[in-house]
């Protein structure tokens, strides 16, 4: 039995799979079972920040995973508590963390949090609305994809949780809340939504008007997080300080966790949330040597660096293509390119791959990247002299 045939038996479909077989990487540089290389310009939809093969994560993870992988929560796990340490001095959120599996797992804490601030001092619920962006997307679990505003996605696995309401747009937010909301919820850069980032002073606007009302800002940073944007998070390039932040996806560099970090101090009592292996030895310790690897290449200026020249180079596409793309869109590393109509960037997806360059489709009809935050100048060349070949292909 192939390994291909192996995985469509005994898998669940849930994946429309690229059947090739990646068997190692370097940097952003991953490598197939036939020997062949592709740059990847997608780093496991904004996983592997620091990159494939990285060697001090694969030390500090083996290091790690020689004395203690696993314990619980109910005991104490100082990788754990240097890692929620780091996030509050990272990111200036003078807050406390706690720590999940995933980013929906994340935002279904956020939600929680929330609706346990929304509470009357009787127990009974006072505040329990959320709202949320249409075109957002805050995960796969039933909470958490009912808090996704698209429509496309609400369609089987009903009834579904009450108490959420989506806006067209920011604007419209403040026509939505009423005596019943608790919470909005934002990505400031919607990445499944088509790379679309949030304007800077609507949302100060609104973080100011939620302060002001009592109701908490939560900032869904899963992607646009750890550095990917350019900054910690990008609410500090957006200069907000919202009340929870979701974080996953780049913070482990390829091992699961999530985070919800919040300035409501001791909301959570014992027993009102917990996992399992949310937080434990191993995802905390990788967790810290990927900030500490980040945190190097954003004070050396090498972040930076590739985040202007990637940019750039997205940009003279869209002079060089003007009948495939309509315009670059995006932030630091989390970009876009907008197809024009007639065009399905789905065909550029594959054309790409065919030339071994990993880009990715989004929401809008745009072709997302999200480069491996340490990728090298030679990296990036190849990449892009690879991707301008598939488009010559395409028009």
């Amino acid at each position: 039995m192939t390994l291909e045939s192996m995985d469509r038996t005994y898998v669940l479909p849930t994946y429309a799979r690229n059947y090739v077989h990646f068997v190692r990487g370097e940097n952003a540089t991953l490598y197939d079972d036939e020997g062949r290389d592709y740059i990847d310009f997608g780093s496991g939809i904004a996983v592997c920040s620091v990159g494939h093969g990285n060697p001090r994560l694969a030390d500090a993870i083996c290091d790690q995973a020689k004395k203690l992988i696993h314990t619980s929560n109910l005991y104490l796990i100082e990788p754990q508590a240097r890692l929620a340490k780091k996030l509050a001095e990272l990111s200036e959120i003078d807050g406390q963390t706690f720590f999940a599996n995933s980013g929906a797992e994340a935002n279904e804490g956020a939600i929680k949090i929330a609706r346990r601030y929304g509470e009357g001092e009787d127990g009974s619920i006072k505040r329990y609305k959320i709202i949320t962006l249409e075109h957002s997307f805050h995960g796969r679990t039933i909470t958490a994809l009912k808090a996704t505003g698209q429509e496309a996605m609400h369609t089987y696995f009903g009834p579904w949780p009450d108490g959420f309401v989506y806006a067209k747009d920011i604007e419209h937010i403040y026509e939505l809340i009423d005596d019943h909301t608790v919470a909005v919820m934002i990505e400031l850069v919607q990445g499944e939504g088509g790379v679309q980032p949030m304007d800077k002073r609507a949302v100060q606007r609104l973080a100011a008007e939620l302060k002001r009302k009592d109701i908490l800002l939560i900032v869904d940073e899963v992607q646009t997080g750890i550095y990917r944007t350019g900054e910690m998070l990008a609410s500090n390039l957006y200069e907000i300080t919202p009340d929870i932040v979701t974080l996953a996806k780049g913070l482990g560099g390829g091992v699961p966790i999530g985070a919800i970090m919040t300035t409501l101090k001791g909301i959570l009592k014992a027993g009102d949330h917990g996992s399992t292996f949310g937080g434990n030895f191993l995802a905390t310790r990788a967790a810290l040597e990927v900030l500490a690897i980040l945190e190097e290449a954003k004070e050396s200026g090498v972040l930076d660096h590739l985040l202007l020249r990637f940019e750039a180079r997205l940009k003279e596409y869209v002079k060089k293509y003007p009948t495939l793309f309509e315009k670059e869109v995006g932030l630091g590393l989390m970009r876009g390119l907008r197809v024009n109509e007639g065009f399905d960037a789905g065909d550029i997806v594959k054309a790409a791959f065919d030339q071994r360059v990993i880009v990715l489709k989004a929401g809008r009809n745009t072709v997302r990247f999200l480069p491996v935050l340490t990728m090298s100048e030679e990296e990036m060349a190849i990449g892009f002299e690879r991707f301008d070949a598939a488009l010559a292909t395409l028009v």
